[in-house]
């Protein structure tokens, strides 16, 4: 089982700085292809495209580039979810994951250490258990550890009956781990940059323009953008440019709370997560402890949460962790998710006949980069959902053919 320290990353050089990656372009009067989000996925996405030969593409941006949600996320990356159509398009995107770096030429520090999923009570242990037997039976790496394991691949982990929630066991999935989230987006940009294609930021889209069942153009802050086809890949506001098109989608946008110490040597070797005390951690390559909390239920676009979440998660946090309890909090933020009935994305085709939908993804948005970019693409090249995403369609809200992910990986979010 390997535990690579957090403080060890690949031995490239450090990356150029952001602005000499890509080509801030000005937009043109039409592109074959117009991507609305500017963060992983939208990047993604342009790079997959690009690798097809379709390049006349444009990226817009209303704000910064991966300045969204990709700057707000807490960077794990795992495949380990219960379905079979889950579980199809995390291990397609954890396989991307491990060969990223040669793709794009360019440092992302993804560093496979394994995650655990902590379990609590005899129903943790019955649907933990059932997890990793479906995990094996999908091809994906995952073992059962009973509490003396779960101390051997994470010390720090207070195993001691003495608790409110002692551990029971854990899942482990070795290959897990995570990346550096900015130099994954400036990486995607500087390839697709690099083939042709236009990365347009501060160009909010206002509206479209239709003719029957198709969008022709594009209405943004920095003029009207004709288009062939439109690929909606913005994170945490798709419900806002889906109203403008009329179209009904069952998105929730809440705010999600994360928080980082301050720098510390080594100490957590892998990643954790426990869904009965509401906590995930891992520790960043510089030295930060990275520590994920649940959704605020309340709904809203504000990147920022309540203070009570946070409290909680902390408390949790040092539960689990006691030697946490010396650390200093460095600073707390929020992303805002787009949340489904059946806590799986939307992915497919829409009423219009050229705008493709991508969205919904709650937290699992940054784990699925790759490979949602890669079968996404090929969803716009060809116009038909790729077998990847073809389960997760609008059209499951009407049929009931849902892929309810709710606490089925161990988490709730």
């Amino acid at each position: 089982m390997s535990t690579a320290s957090p403080g060890t990353a690949p031995g490239a050089a450090l990356p150029e700085h952001p602005d000499a990656l890509w080509r801030d372009a000005a937009p043109k009067r039409s592109y074959d292809v117009v991507i609305v989000g500017g963060g992983g996925h939208g990047l993604a996405t342009a790079h997959y495209l690009a690798k097809l030969g379709i390049t006349d593409v444009a990226v817009v941006e209303k704000g910064w580039l991966a300045g969204g949600n990709m700057a707000r996320n807490t960077t794990l990356i795992r495949s380990n979810y219960l379905w079979d159509e889950s579980a199809g398009i995390y291990e397609h995107a954890l396989k991307l994951w491990e060969g990223l770096e040669e793709d794009l030429g360019y440092p992302i520090l993804f560093s496979q250490r394994g995650v655990l999923n902590l379990a609590h009570t005899e129903q943790d242990v019955r649907d933990s258990v059932r997890r990793v037997e479906a995990n094996k039976l999908n091809g994906i790496d995952a073992e059962w550890l009973d509490p003396d394991e779960v101390a051997k691949v994470c010390p720090i982990v207070n195993v001691s009956d003495d608790i409110r929630y002692p551990v029971q066991g854990a899942t482990f999935q070795p290959r897990a781990g995570i990346a550096k989230h900015d130099y994954v987006a400036w990486g995607f940009a500087r390839r697709a940059s690099d083939a042709g294609v236009d990365i347009i930021q501060d160009c909010e889209v206002t509206g479209f323009v239709t003719e029957g069942d198709r969008v022709t153009g594009v209405r943004t802050t920095r003029g009207d953008i004709g288009c062939g086809t439109v690929a909606l890949c913005a994170a945490g506001h798709t419900s806002v440019l889906l109203d403008m098109l009329g179209v009904p989608a069952p998105l929730q946008s809440h705010p999600l709370q994360a928080l980082v110490s301050e720098l510390l040597e080594p100490v957590h070797p892998t990643i954790v997560m426990s869904n009965a005390v509401h906590v995930y951690v891992s520790q960043a390559h510089k030295g930060e402890l990275v520590m994920g909390a649940g959704v605020d239920t309340y709904n809203g676009y504000g990147q920022r949460g309540a203070f009570h979440i946070i409290e909680r998660q902390m408390a949790a946090a040092v539960e689990l962790f006691p030697v946490f309890a010396r650390a200093h909090l460095l600073r707390s933020w929020a992303g805002v998710v787009d949340v489904t009935p059946d806590a799986s994305p939307i992915v497919g085709r829409t009423p219009y006949d050229n705008v493709f939908l991508n969205c919904g993804w709650g937290t699992g948005g940054f784990k699925a980069t790759p490979g949602i970019g890669w079968a996404f693409a090929d969803t716009v090249a060809h116009g038909r959902p790729h077998p990847l995403i073809a389960p997760f369609g609008l059209d499951r809200f009407v049929t009931g053919a849902l892929v309810d992910e709710h606490g089925a990986a161990a988490v709730a979010h």
